[in-house]
């Protein structure tokens, strides 16, 4: 198969724990043909197809090709081509750009979304990733989240913290722990925190219950084809740290389900691969889920370095079979 990665810059990848990097690799090792570019090189103009501009045709190093998970490479590729690619020329695309969810990225989604009326494929669907924002998405599963609001009011936040007394506050669109705080029931900076998020009633703000199981860890249950995996990562805070995401230093330990996590995947699996969505991180605090990722679920490497449990190449068996249904 061809594949379009569309992807943050090339340079950023760290091949030890990059999971769109363990796509490519199980990829290539198939024999794919891996193509990438980044989403401002996506153009449309009239009378024409989408197209990715300039985009890089990849041929991964053997070293690459050959590597485990946890491997960290210098130098991982080579770039042999580059063209003006028809986004409907290639066998899927895959849409892998990081959040933010910008009004950039909801454009980016509106031009795969031209691509697939031209006949693309496209992974995750492009109205899918549109419809489902990270933190807003969970709205839609109410039974499998913690007391949670979402609001520009002032008076709103002051009143769930009333309620609640130890709560969780984070912007929509972050990654990685940016911009999350906690306030226990003393209030402390509560005003100074609702001031900075909704930057005086522009901008909503998500608030949560806080879920005191953070101690074991913010799990990332990764669904494949509407399966889950069988292992998800516990992304655990140190030391004083109140966020476990790996970005804001949080140790990734690979776990089993639980019975729990079973219940909430296995739930949501069927609903949402048959909106199109191949690849969904769920976000699980104890028996809550906080958020539901679809734009670039990572944790591929973590998984298989601690467990063996080849998440890419589960990943590649899944986009080959969505393929064959799709001829």
């Amino acid at each position: 198969m061809k594949l379009l990665f569309v992807a943050d810059p090339l340079s950023t990848f760290n091949t030890y724990k990059d999971s769109t990097f363990a796509m490519m690799r199980e990829a290539a090792r198939r024999g794919h043909e891996l193509w990438v570019c980044e989403v401002p090189d996506l153009l449309w103009v009239s009378g024409g197809r989408v197209t990715a501009h300039a985009a890089q045709r990849l041929t991964l190093t053997p070293e690459a090709v050959a590597s485990q998970a946890g491997t960290k490479l210098a130098v991982w590729h080579d770039v042999t081509a580059t063209q003006d690619l028809a986004l409907a020329d290639v066998d899927a695309v895959l849409m892998r750009k990081d959040p933010p969810f910008d009004s950039e990225f909801f454009y980016a989604t509106h031009l795969l979304e031209q691509a697939e009326r031209e006949g693309a494929r496209v992974f995750n669907k492009a109205a899918s990733l549109r419809d489902h924002p990270e933190k807003l998405a969970i709205l839609e599963f109410p039974q499998f989240i913690a007391p949670t609001l979402v609001t520009r009011s002032a008076a709103a936040i002051r009143a769930f913290h009333a309620d609640h007394q130890d709560i969780i506050l984070k912007p929509l669109d972050g990654m990685g722990g940016m911009g999350i705080f906690r306030v226990k029931a003393d209030a402390l900076n509560l005003g100074s925190i609702i001031e900075t998020l909704n930057k005086n009633g522009a901008q909503s703000v998500m608030v949560q219950r806080f879920v005191p199981e953070i101690v074991k860890g913010d799990k990332r249950i990764l669904l494949i084809g509407g399966k889950p995996v069988p292992y998800s990562l516990a992304r655990i805070p140190q030391g004083t740290e109140v966020r476990g995401n790996l970005a804001a230093g949080g140790k990734g330990v690979a776990q089993p389900l639980t019975d729990d996590d079973r219940r909430i995947a296995e739930a949501l699996g069927p609903i949402l691969a048959a909106r199109g969505l191949l690849l969904v991180g769920l976000d699980v605090i104890g028996d809550r889920m906080t958020e539901l990722n679809v734009t670039s679920p990572t944790c591929f490497q973590e998984i298989m370095e601690q467990t063996g449990f080849d998440v890419g190449a589960v990943f590649i068996d899944a986009l080959e079979a969505a393929m064959a249904a799709a001829r």
